[in-house]
């Protein structure tokens, strides 16, 4: 059985939610404000957190942004009443895998969440755990990197972008793929993010990042995995 962790300041709403999520058959824990929120979070490891936005004492962004600095890898569906583009992305780019905006109905939120841990067990269940390009290991199953005998700091989607390119190496993986796979959307704002995240990724992995050999740029489509000869 999944567990939710439901982290909302609004009785009624987090009311509503525990009362569908229960109905449904998932464990759900709670939390009203973002500062007991994370340290539920950090100690009962929830399968999967639904997050409100405006909180008390520490808000949704702050709070996703946290989990991920931390390393912590569960899927995030962030909650709002703000629709607006700029809070979208802030709530993507802070670590949410989600955005659910209010009012919703009860069918699209388990929908959404279904759907989210749907993706978590697919992630698990692939047989790419490790990978090695020239000085850098990669382990996707302790969601660790090195460069040589030092660590190697990536963020959670930088694993999971490389992930994504390392299922099928030397195969274009479009833009539009890693903004639906890696990000948990099929629209976004920008396919720009897609290439921030990879410059980024580029200037931790590769030997040159003004001539990468390990992450190509593939010109019109996306980019590809290239594994050492």
């Amino acid at each position: 059985m999944s567990r939710i962790l439901i982290i909302e300041d609004e009785l009624p709403m987090r009311t509503a939610l525990s009362d569908a999520l229960g109905s449904a058959g998932f464990r759900v824990l709670t939390s009203e404000d973002g500062e007991k929120g994370l340290a539920r979070a950090l100690e009962q490891l929830p399968d999967l957190i639904l997050l409100d936005v405006m909180m008390p004492r520490l808000d949704g962004f702050a709070l996703a942004a946290e989990l991920r600095r931390l390393g912590r890898t569960v899927p995030i569906l962030m909650l709002t009443a703000r629709g607006g583009v700029q809070d979208r992305v802030r709530g993507l780019d802070a670590g949410a895998d989600d955005y659910l905006l209010k009012p919703f109905s009860t069918e699209e939120l388990l929908a959404r969440v279904r759907a989210l841990l749907r993706r978590i067990q697919r992630n698990e269940s692939t047989g790419t755990l490790q990978l090695e390009l020239g000085r850098v290991r990669i382990d996707f199953v302790r969601q660790e990197a090195a460069s040589g005998s030092e660590a190697l700091h990536l963020t959670t989607r930088e694993f999971a972008m490389l992930r994504l390119m390392a299922e099928t190496p030397g195969v274009p993986v479009s833009r539009e793929r890693f903004l639906d796979v890696v990000w948990g959307v099929n629209a976004f704002p920008t396919t720009r993010t897609v290439d921030t995240h990879m410059a980024t990724l580029r200037s931790k992995i590769e030997p040159n990042p003004e001539q990468p050999v390990f992450l190509q740029t593939v010109h019109g489509v996306g980019y590809k995995l290239v594994l050492p000869q």
